[in-house]
């Protein structure tokens, strides 16, 4: 079995030879953009082997605000960028790029944000949340007009650049920003309307339910998005992989490792990883399982060390 056909069927919960594995971390500097963040991709991806090829966007967190905002009313002014803008055109460009050099050897999944942290990471999100406050009509509207942005990066993504589907984070669930109440109609609008669109191009993809800040999210405003594959943080939210599975709805999983330099995947030895990575399938089973981190890990992780979680998954 083949890495791409490995990871698809792990996601369509199928008889694997082998559970796949997948992890990432954010590139910087001259590898954040260009054919230099191509090659890093690559250069990467073959040396620790994994099954899942998971395309960063850095360089494209912040959405490009084109108009000036200072009050909330502002804005009903924003207007999508379009598909011809250069802030989607190149991030095309990039997953165009990587799958030709890939081709089908392993699944490709581009990382597109959801439309609330692409418009906080843009405008600032002490900006943002203010503008909520003062007229929440205002800033749903803008996120209204990202999310047909970041539709468009789905679309383009899987039927222009031909990835396998989308890996989509979404974020602002902390129990500190939001009631359940708050956050189902505030954000999950834009986020559903994005991921709406993605599992019209693909069948598979992804939900990150991220744990970014390290403060637990009501992950149960997440429970019902539609997504083949969920990747929570485990360790952050104290769900663990089999507790998340039958809170998701028996979907297939992604994760298992801790993602910080605190967790065994940075600091431990190769039998210290191996012997984790062997408990994680035999606890869970192979049916319906991705090794993964809670989010990304570390750019400066040794690369010996997925490769260890690789060849200890390959021996099952």
């Amino acid at each position: 079995m083949n890495k791409r056909d490995r990871v698809l069927n792990a996601m369509d919960k199928k008889e694997v030879d082998h559970v796949p594995v997948g992890f990432w971390y954010h590139y910087s500097d001259a590898q954040a953009a260009g054919e230099q963040c191509v090659q890093a991709h690559l250069d990467y991806y073959n040396e620790v082997d994994a099954d899942i090829m998971k395309i960063m966007c850095d360089s494209y967190f912040s959405y490009p605000i084109t108009i000036p905002v200072s009050k909330a009313s502002d804005w009903y002014n924003l207007k999508p960028l379009g598909k011809d803008h250069p802030y989607i055109q190149e991030q095309i460009w990039r997953v165009k790029r990587i799958k030709e050099e890939t081709k089908d050897e392993r699944a490709v999944f581009y990382n597109v944000n959801s439309p609330f942290a692409s418009l906080r990471n843009g405008a600032g999100d002490e900006l943002v949340m203010r503008h909520l406050r003062e007229d929440k009509k205002a800033v749903m509207h803008a996120l209204d007009m990202v999310a047909r942005d970041s539709a468009a990066i789905c679309e383009l993504s899987v039927a222009e650049a031909g990835a396998d589907g989308i890996y989509y984070p979404v974020q602002g669930a902390e129990l500190n920003r939001f009631s359940y109440e708050q956050y189902r109609e505030l954000i999950t609008p834009s986020d559903l309307y994005v991921l709406n669109i993605a599992n019209q191009f693909s069948d598979y993809n992804i939900l990150h339910a991220c744990g970014w800040a390290g403060d637990k999210n009501r992950l149960e405003v997440w429970r019902d998005y539609p997504a083949k594959a969920v990747n929570w943080a485990i360790y952050v939210e104290d769900m663990s992989l089999e507790r998340g599975r039958e809170f998701f709805g028996g979907r297939c999983c992604l994760g298992g490792f801790q993602n910080t330099k605190t967790g065994i995947l940075f600091g431990g030895t190769k039998k210290e990883i191996q012997d984790y990575t062997r408990s994680l399938i035999s606890s869970f089973g192979k049916t319906g399982l991705i090794l993964g981190a809670d989010c990304s890990v570390p750019a400066e992780i040794s690369h010996e060390h997925i490769k260890w979680v690789v060849e200890a998954s390959r021996e099952i």
